[in-house]
Protein backbone atom coordinates (compact mmCIF):
# COMPACT_ATOMS: atom_id res chain seq x y z
CA UNK A 1 0.00 0.00 0.00
CA UNK A 2 1.35 3.67 -1.32
CA UNK A 3 0.96 6.14 0.96
CA UNK A 4 2.51 9.94 1.42
CA UNK A 5 3.15 11.10 4.73
CA UNK A 6 2.86 14.89 5.68
CA UNK A 7 5.89 16.40 7.06
CA UNK A 8 3.99 17.30 10.45
CA UNK A 9 3.38 12.92 10.86
CA UNK A 10 7.38 12.17 9.91
CA UNK A 11 8.66 15.04 12.33
CA UNK A 12 5.99 13.36 15.53
CA UNK A 13 6.96 10.07 13.90
CA UNK A 14 10.56 10.34 14.62
CA UNK A 15 10.39 12.18 17.75
CA UNK A 16 7.49 10.36 19.35
CA UNK A 17 5.26 7.48 20.48
CA UNK A 18 1.78 7.20 19.21
CA UNK A 19 0.14 6.77 15.55
CA UNK A 20 2.64 8.43 13.76
CA UNK A 21 5.33 6.26 14.80
CA UNK A 22 3.56 3.08 14.34
CA UNK A 23 2.84 4.62 10.41
CA UNK A 24 6.64 4.70 10.17
CA UNK A 25 6.99 1.19 11.69
CA UNK A 26 4.79 -0.42 9.09
CA UNK A 27 6.98 1.18 6.58
CA UNK A 28 9.93 -0.37 8.06
CA UNK A 29 8.31 -4.09 8.15
CA UNK A 30 7.66 -3.18 4.70
CA UNK A 31 3.76 -3.43 5.44
CA UNK A 32 3.62 0.16 3.54
CA UNK A 33 5.31 2.01 1.21
CA UNK A 34 5.92 5.73 2.29
CA UNK A 35 6.77 8.13 -0.90
CA UNK A 36 8.66 11.80 -0.54
CA UNK A 37 9.50 14.14 -2.41
CA UNK A 38 13.05 16.21 -2.72
CA UNK A 39 10.88 19.63 -2.13
CA UNK A 40 9.51 17.74 1.29
CA UNK A 41 12.77 16.49 2.49
CA UNK A 42 13.75 19.90 2.07
CA UNK A 43 10.92 20.93 4.48
CA UNK A 44 11.30 17.92 6.64
CA UNK A 45 14.83 19.81 7.43
CA UNK A 46 14.06 22.77 7.81
CA UNK A 47 11.23 22.36 10.47
CA UNK A 48 13.52 19.84 12.28
CA UNK A 49 15.98 22.89 12.18
CA UNK A 50 13.46 24.34 14.52
CA UNK A 51 14.46 25.33 17.78
CA UNK A 52 11.09 23.76 19.59
CA UNK A 53 13.16 20.60 18.67
CA UNK A 54 16.51 21.47 19.50
CA UNK A 55 16.17 19.60 23.30
CA UNK A 56 14.28 16.59 21.27
CA UNK A 57 17.02 16.01 19.19
CA UNK A 58 20.00 16.36 22.45
CA UNK A 59 17.96 14.14 24.27
CA UNK A 60 17.79 11.41 21.56
CA UNK A 61 21.68 12.14 20.79
CA UNK A 62 20.09 13.01 16.78
CA UNK A 63 20.85 15.44 14.29
CA UNK A 64 18.28 16.55 11.82
CA UNK A 65 20.38 15.68 8.70
CA UNK A 66 20.37 12.04 10.51
CA UNK A 67 17.09 12.02 10.37
CA UNK A 68 16.22 13.34 6.85
CA UNK A 69 18.96 11.08 5.76
CA UNK A 70 16.77 8.20 7.74
CA UNK A 71 13.72 9.28 6.35
CA UNK A 72 15.08 9.47 2.84
CA UNK A 73 16.19 5.82 2.88
CA UNK A 74 12.91 4.42 4.64
CA UNK A 75 10.68 5.95 2.11
CA UNK A 76 11.10 6.09 -1.77
CA UNK A 77 11.96 9.53 -2.86
CA UNK A 78 10.34 10.73 -6.43
CA UNK A 79 10.42 14.01 -7.92
CA UNK A 80 6.59 14.69 -8.83
CA UNK A 81 5.45 16.99 -11.68
CA UNK A 82 4.13 19.97 -10.05
CA UNK A 83 0.44 20.38 -9.54
CA UNK A 84 -2.05 23.32 -9.88
CA UNK A 85 -2.75 25.23 -6.86
CA UNK A 86 -4.68 23.20 -4.61
CA UNK A 87 -4.25 24.38 -1.44
CA UNK A 88 -4.41 28.15 -1.46
CA UNK A 89 -4.18 29.00 2.20
CA UNK A 90 -0.76 26.86 2.28
CA UNK A 91 0.82 26.05 -1.13
CA UNK A 92 2.97 23.82 0.56
CA UNK A 93 0.90 21.11 1.13
CA UNK A 94 0.92 21.48 -2.77
CA UNK A 95 3.69 19.18 -2.65
CA UNK A 96 2.43 16.69 -0.66
CA UNK A 97 -0.52 16.26 -2.84
CA UNK A 98 1.80 16.26 -5.92
CA UNK A 99 3.82 13.40 -4.47
CA UNK A 100 0.45 11.10 -3.77
CA UNK A 101 -0.68 11.82 -7.22
CA UNK A 102 2.31 10.78 -8.66
CA UNK A 103 2.55 7.97 -7.12
CA UNK A 104 -1.20 7.05 -6.98
CA UNK A 105 -0.84 6.64 -3.35
CA UNK A 106 -4.01 4.62 -1.43
CA UNK A 107 -3.63 8.39 1.09
CA UNK A 108 -2.14 11.26 2.01
CA UNK A 109 -1.40 11.19 5.55
CA UNK A 110 -1.66 14.35 7.93
CA UNK A 111 -2.59 16.59 10.99
CA UNK A 112 -2.07 19.48 8.84
CA UNK A 113 -5.78 20.86 9.19
CA UNK A 114 -5.62 22.59 5.05
CA UNK A 115 -5.15 18.93 3.83
CA UNK A 116 -7.45 17.47 6.15
CA UNK A 117 -10.38 20.15 5.16
CA UNK A 118 -9.95 18.96 1.79
CA UNK A 119 -11.21 15.57 2.59
CA UNK A 120 -9.74 14.20 -0.76
CA UNK A 121 -7.76 15.12 -3.91
CA UNK A 122 -8.19 13.45 -6.64
CA UNK A 123 -9.58 10.54 -5.04
CA UNK A 124 -7.05 9.48 -2.88
CA UNK A 125 -8.28 10.31 0.94
CA UNK A 126 -6.54 12.58 3.55
CA UNK A 127 -6.39 10.88 6.69
CA UNK A 128 -5.10 11.35 9.94
CA UNK A 129 -2.43 8.63 11.38
CA UNK A 130 -5.23 6.98 13.67
CA UNK A 131 -7.83 6.88 11.03
CA UNK A 132 -4.57 5.17 8.15
CA UNK A 133 -4.20 3.14 10.74
CA UNK A 134 -7.98 1.94 11.39
CA UNK A 135 -7.85 1.63 7.70
CA UNK A 136 -5.24 -0.81 8.07
CA UNK A 137 -6.86 -3.47 10.28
Amino acid sequence: MRAVADTNIVVSGLLWQGAPRRVLELARAGDIELFTSPALLLELEEVLFRDKFSRRLKAADVSPEDLVLGYAALARVISPPPIGPAVEADPDDDEVLACAVAVHAYAVISGDRHLLNLGEFQAIPVLTPARFLAELR
